[in-house]
């Protein structure tokens, strides 16, 4: 099903372009973007970029074309700002819709949208409805958990978070423990936990939310959505009970912006009430916004209490996390 934007006949003006160079498949966004140039005469001029973001913008410098920096990950959006490639996002209409919780502190990148780092389980083989991320490293799982690398970015942020908390010593003593509970070693993505799970190889691990409703969407096929039907799905919370850890997809305006103005507009618009729908309708997200309508295999889940720690704290601690994961030698 196609997003549900009605995009007027003409644009009332013409009002010049601005160029996004994001991070995320561009399928994902064209429809918003469609609807974005439809409502403000503003052309978006898209380019993929799969990898190495910060580089390339670093190295077109004062000359780069770029006016929106679009990524997946909090990590990525702390980078870009640390390299001095962007600028601040001065809009009331941003700031209204965007926790500070989940935005820079200085107002250099903000979120557009959620996932929730949430536990999967076997339906037939695991009774608890309740956990936090630190009961994972309970030996009562030992040689039940499957995850995905721990340096990829979902989980680092994870560990991250619990840094910020918990402190070095703590967080380390953890990932040994979990490191032990590991029913194979560490690979593939999400959605291999709920297959592995599904066959019986694990009981229990954890994924990013989007990758439920794309299971359970059959928008991966049949065998996936066998592999979401056979979870069940918990939102769980750190040892402090604060909430759930998110990570999100965010923007900001590239520090040589030439078209700044523009660039402010086009993330606006994706803040909307209209936009944030169609993230939570076509990629199975979590809004910003409140009370924006969930898609339903999301909402299933249950009520999202967002956890309290910045996200820019989490984002400190990220290179940390990571020698740690090499340290304990998680993905061996």
């Amino acid at each position: 099903m196609g997003p549900a934007l009605m995009a007027p006949s003409a644009p009332a003006h013409a009002s010049g372009e601005v160029n996004l160079y994001t991070t995320r498949e561009p399928g994902l966004i064209q429809p918003l973007l469609t609807v974005f140039t439809a409502r403000t005469g503003i052309k978006v001029n898209s380019v993929f970029i799969n990898a190495g973001l910060a580089e390339r913008v670093a190295a077109e410098g004062a000359r780069s074309p770029a006016d929106v920096l679009m990524t997946v990950d909090v990590g990525t959006l702390v980078d870009l700002d640390r390299k001095g490639l962007t600028q601040r996002i001065a809009s009331s209409v941003v700031d209204a819709a965007t926790p500070a919780s989940l935005r820079d502190v200085e107002d250099n990148w903000v979120p557009l949208s959620l996932r929730a780092r949430v536990i999967l389980v076997s339906r037939d083989r695991v009774p608890e409805v309740a956990m936090t991320y630190e009961q994972l490293a309970n030996p009562k799982w030992k040689g039940r958990v499957c995850l995905r690398s721990g340096n990829h970015p979902y989980n680092t942020a994870l560990f991250a978070a619990m840094i910020a908390k918990d402190g070095q010593a703590a967080t380390e003593t953890y990932m040994a423990a979990l490191k032990k509970n590991l029913a194979r070693k560490p690979a593939g993505g999400d959605r291999e936990v709920a297959r592995d799970i599904m066959a019986g190889l694990c009981d229990i691990g954890m994924s990013n939310s989007y990758y439920v409703g794309l299971m359970l969407s059959g928008a991966g096929g049949a065998e996936q959505k066998r592999w979401g039907e056979a979870v069940r799905v918990i939102l769980p919370t750190f040892q402090d009970g604060a909430g759930t850890h998110v990570n999100i997809s965010g923007a900001s305006v590239a520090r040589h912006s030439p078209n700044a103005a523009n660039a402010v507009k086009l993330i606006e618009f994706l803040l909307s009430p209209e936009a944030q729908k169609v993230y939570a309708e076509v990629n199975f997200e979590f809004p910003v916004l409140p009370n924006v309508p969930l898609h339903p295999s999301i909402a299933n889940l249950g009520v999202l209490k967002l956890d309290t720690l910045r996200l820019s704290a989490i984002a400190a601690h990220r290179a940390t996390a990571s020698m740690m994961v090499d340290r304990v030698g998680f993905d061996q």
